[in-house]
């Protein structure tokens, strides 16, 4: 598997984390930015992650700003992508197993550097249920398709 991960300047230094407990877990991730904390646009580094996602160049995403709330707003304007803001390890892993969450996206200031390890690690970790679930992500994918 294969993880972009970016930020806004408000989560360089969580990004950092998340990139080497990735790298820990044996999973390939590539950073996408910012390379410091200097002030830039969560939307911009959204769209290097939805990007990758929709040209096929990773499987997965993680995002973190200041809240996630942003990030998350960003990235699900791009089709394909199922952005999931998650608050604890209950949300991250029923946003993988319900939804097929595509991207983990993070609060830099809200959350503490336990629970992020845990919730990425069980993001990571949980696989998509499908059944039931995979037929509302069709009607999902049915009604973007109806609003072009």
């Amino acid at each position: 598997m294969k993880i972009a991960v970016a930020s806004d300047h408000r989560g360089v230094q969580v990004k950092q984390k998340i990139l080497r407990q990735l790298a820990d877990m044996g999973i390939e991730a590539v950073d996408l930015g910012p390379a410091n904390a200097d002030r830039v646009d969560y939307p911009d580094y959204a769209a290097k992650v939805a990007k990758a996602i929709t040209n096929h160049e990773v499987e997965r995403g993680i995002l973190v700003c200041g809240t996630g709330i942003g990030m998350s707003i960003a990235a699900n304007r791009y089709h394909g992508v199922r952005a999931a803001l998650c608050h604890d390890d209950m949300t991250a892993e029923m946003s993988r197993r319900h939804n097929d969450s595509n991207v983990l996206c993070l609060s830099a200031d809200l959350l503490g550097e336990q629970l992020i390890n845990r919730m990425t690690e069980v993001w990571v970790k949980t696989q998509f249920e499908g059944g039931r679930h995979q037929e509302r992500l069709n009607r999902l994918e049915q009604n973007a398709n109806d609003n072009q």
